[in-house]
């Protein structure tokens, strides 16, 4: 299943977002069940939940909802906080930061970044405890045309390195078409567009 690439698209209020929140087990589902590498994540208690959910799961959000007070730095550590630290942490992160290409920004605070610039960050941020599943709500929606085309290539180089799952939400169709599996939802009914 690694390296697995998908996007969800549909109307606005088909319960994408909402999907992608049950697949990161933010929210219970209202019925059914959720199965994750053999693992019904809703079974586990609440503290195991949130490791669980720290060590697999990682996102992006369409706000890159960064600290303002820490530096990009600390900002990508953050996940690392919540349980004990690995020790290349940093190390990881700076890497992380390399290959979104803001290694000359680690001291900066957000504030000083462009939208873009943050949004990398972020998505530096939700690889550091390099999960297995990536799931981005939107990541590009809040950016210029521009913006968004680097910010998508990246998503896919980084899938490419990390060999994660990776799940977009998108109202955008041709970052879409991009993906392995493309997938409507509407009336919550899935329609496959297209599986290259």
């Amino acid at each position: 299943m690694g390296g697995t690439s998908v996007a969800i698209t549909g109307p606005s209020g088909s319960g994408k977002s909402t999907l992608l929140h049950i697949v990161g087990t933010l929210e219970k589902p209202s019925g059914g069940q959720v199965e994750i590498n053999n693992t019904d994540p809703f079974t586990l208690s609440e503290p195991e939940l949130a490791r669980y959910r720290n060590a697999v799961i990682g996102f992006v959000f369409q706000e890159h909802h960064l600290l303002p007070q820490y530096s990009v730095l600390e900002n990508v550590l953050v996940p690392t906080l919540a349980f004990k630290q690995k020790p290349d942490a940093t190390q990881r992160a700076h890497e992380l930061l390399e290959r979104v290409g803001l290694t000359h920004r680690t001291s900066h605070r957000p504030a000083e970044l462009s939208g873009g610039e943050r949004q990398r960050v972020a998505i530096a941020r939700a690889l550091i405890n390099q999960p297995g599943i990536l799931l981005c709500d939107e990541p590009t929606g809040n950016l210029d045309t521009a913006t968004s085309e680097t910010i998508a290539n990246l998503l896919f180089e980084l899938h490419r390195v990390e060999q994660n799952i990776l799940i977009v939400v998108t109202h955008n169709l041709a970052l879409a078409s991009s993906f392995q599996q493309h997938l409507q939802l509407s009336d919550g009914t899935f329609t496959l567009n297209g599986d290259t």
